[in-house]
């Protein structure tokens, strides 16, 4: 991870490492966030499970329009 010198306050999760991290981070393409806080941070893959659900339904809901 690279110091920078105007970290971003948000909380991420580490698709790689699956750990949290905060200001000193690891490569974008490994992140899923930011998050307001560490607890929210925590729960990505259950909030990604929960919208890709529901843009799932709403596809589905276009598609019988």
């Amino acid at each position: 991870m690279a110091k920078d010198p105007n970290p971003d306050p948000g909380w991420y999760y580490n698709t790689r490492t699956n750990q949290v991290e905060h200001l000193e981070r690891a490569r974008s393409v490994d992140l899923l966030g930011p998050y307001p806080d560490e607890a929210t941070a925590r729960r990505a893959l259950e909030i990604a499970r929960e919208r890709t659900k529901a843009a799932d339904a709403a596809d589905r809901d276009w598609d019988e329009d």
